[in-house]
This record gives C-alpha cells, sequence and structure tokens, in this order.
C-alpha cells in the first residue's frame, strides 16, 4: 500500500469517480483554473475543461441549488463549498430542500449529491471561519454527513458518496490534508454509515472522529507508556450513526471518554453519550467524559486558538480521571 497524504486520497477519489462516470463532475468556487483553496483539484480543469470542472460565483446558495437541480436530472454533481462556515449561507438547500426531495415527491426524484466542505479550527482564520457545526447537519434526516480521519477512509467514504443516490455533506478538517496515511492500490469503497475500531485497547474507550482520532491516537501513544491500554472507535459518519462498535468496544472497557472538536454542548458527543448510557447503561463503571472545543468563538490568536481547542494533554487528562 502507498502511504500519500490526505489531499491525495482525496484527488484520487475524485478522478477515479470522474473517470468512471461522464455524469460526474465539479462545482465550486476557485475548484477549476485556481485548483481548489486547498489544491485538491489541482489539475482537474486541464484535464476535464469547463464543463466538469465548472469555477462559479461566490454564492453557496447558487453553488448548492444549481447542484440539487442537476442531480435531480441524472447528473452526479460535486460541490464544493470552501468551509462548512459558508454553508450557512445555504442552509435551506442543504437541509431543506436536498434531502428532503425524494421523500417529498414519493420517490420520483433522487438527489445523488455530494457537498465537500472543509471545517475545523487552527489555522487562525478567526472565529466566523473556524468553527465545527457538524452536528448540526447531521441533526436533519435524509442527509448523509461524512468526516474521515485518515487518507484511506477518505478515499474509500468519498468514492461511495460520490456513487450513492443520497445526498451527503462530506466534512474535510483544514488541518489534516498533509497527514499520511497507507492507502490501498486499487479499487475499494468504504461503507458510508460504518463505525471502525482504529485501535485496540482493554481499559478504556475513546470515541471520536475526524481530528479527533489524530488527537486520540496520540493521546493513546502517551498512555500506553504508563500501560494504560485505550481503545479508539473512529465514528467516521455522523449520520447515520453506528453505535455498534462504540457499544462493542464499551461493553468490554466499562469506561469511555468521547472526544470532538465542537463545543460540548449540543454536540456530537452529546448524542453519542446519550445513546451509550441508553443502551449499555449496566455496563457503566465510571462517568462517561467529553473533550471539547471551550466554548467561546474561536479567537484568532494563535495561543488562544490553541487553547480553547482540545488537545492531547486534555484527552489523557481526561482518560486518567475516569479510570480512578
Amino acid at each position: 500500500m502507498a502511504k500519500i497524504t490526505m489531499r491525495e486520497a482525496i484527488s484520487q477519489a475524485l478522478m477515479e469517480e470522474m473517470d468512471r462516470d461522464p455524469a460526474v463532475f465539479i462545482m465550486g468556487e476557485e475548484v477549476g483554473v485556481w485548483g481548489g483553496t486547498y489544491a485538491v483539484t489541482k489539475g482537474f480543469y486541464d484535464k476535464y475543461g469547463p464543463k466538469r470542472v465548472k469555477d462559479t460565483p461566490i454564492a453557496e446558495n447558487v453553488i448548492v441549488g444549481a447542484a440539487i437541480g442537476a442531480a435531480m436530472v441524472g447528473q452526479r454533481p460535486i460541490a464544493e463549498l470552501m468551509t462548512i462556515n459558508f454553508a450557512f449561507s445555504a442552509m435551506d438547500y442543504i437541509v431543506n430542500q436536498a434531502p428532503k426531495l425524494h421523500y417529498m415527491f414519493g420517490g420520483q426524484f433522487k438527489v445523488p449529491l455530494v457537498i465537500r466542505t472543509v471545517g475545523g479550527g487552527g489555522r487562525q482564520l478567526g472565529a466566523t471561519h473556524s468553527q465545527t457545526p457538524d452536528a448540526i447537519f447531521a441533526h436533519f434526516p435524509g442527509l448523509k454527513v461524512v468526516s474521515p480521519g485518515t487518507p484511506e477512509d477518505a478515499k474509500g467514504l468519498l468514492k461511495s458518496a460520490i456513487r450513492s443516490d443520497d445526498p451527503i455533506l462530506f466534512i474535510e478538517h483544514a488541518t489534516m490534508y498533509q497527514v499520511r496515511g497507507e492507502v490501498p492500490d486499487g479499487e475499494y469503497l468504504i461503507p458510508i454509515g460504518e463505525s471502525k475500531v482504529q485501535r485496540e485497547g482493554k481499559d478504556i474507550t475513546i470515541v471520536t472522529y475526524c481530528k479527533g482520532l489524530e488527537l486520540s491516537m496520540k493521546a493513546a501513544d502517551e498512555l500506553a507508556k504508563e500501560g494504560i491500554e485505550a481503545e479508539i472507535v473512529d465514528l467516521r459518519t455522523l449520520r447515520p450513526l453506528d453505535m455498534g462498535p462504540v457499544l462493542e468496544s464499551f461493553k468490554k472497557t466499562n469506561r469511555a471518554v468521547v472526544v470532538e472538536e465542537g463545543w460540548k454542548s449540543y454536540g456530537v458527543g452529546s448524542e453519542v453519550v446519550s445513546r451509550m448510557y441508553e443502551e449499555a447503561f449496566d455496563y457503566v463503571d465510571a462517568p462517561i467524559l467529553r473533550v471539547a472545543q471551550k466554548e467561546v468563538p474561536l479567537p484568532y490568536n494563535r495561543s488562544l486558538e490553541q487553547a480553547a481547542l482540545p488537545q492531547v494533554h486534555d484527552i489523557v487528562e481526561t482518560v486518567k480521571e475516569v479510570l480512578k
């Protein structure tokens, strides 16, 4: 297997699917001539031309609305939003149109749409450009929400998303494009809606996804030096949410910490912990704790930004508190 970056894995998935299916096309701000804000689509415009790699105006509602229309008439658009913070400008289309059209028209229409976007903090982009509002979008039935934490998962899940007949919000993290990992050679798909145990352990379960996976893996390395073996379950998909591996792991360890970059209040962690208490209460040996972003608009100053974001030492300290 080749060891490549997250950026390369996503680019490979896009190119392979565009080569495979002429109905697949990309549209968004600066995806063409410029090659994408994070260089994911660099070279695509030269290879596929302006009909399949479309630069759009700075108008997220137009981008998503046009993509929905294209999907309804048989195309497979990939609409790129420069950041998930700009998705609020297209909120009606993302949560009130795309997820509901198939249902409201009795199955007469399908909406095979992928909305690629970038979330998360850590790049000093300020409070309005650094949010992790994943839970907001995962709240709505009919919209699948995917957020991978490894290059292998990014490629396999994106390819599955492009082939799906459902609208899918595919969230990438702004600081993870240079993260490297092994990616299988040749064609492969990863099913949407399946969590995965990314690290085996016996003492405590850490449930996380996306950037939280990177932090949790580093925390597990630190904990292992002290003889604590943490098992890490990566959600990968937020809707549909697969609690099977989470509950199986928790029934083995009887203790858990849930890690996310979003705010703790009303977040992904709230949903996960609630389901663990509801479905595995008899296995609880200690309170399930959460690690999340501080409840403030994310500061621009780098030191303050990092202080507000969850860090490896936060996970380590929280795990030790649960294990007391």
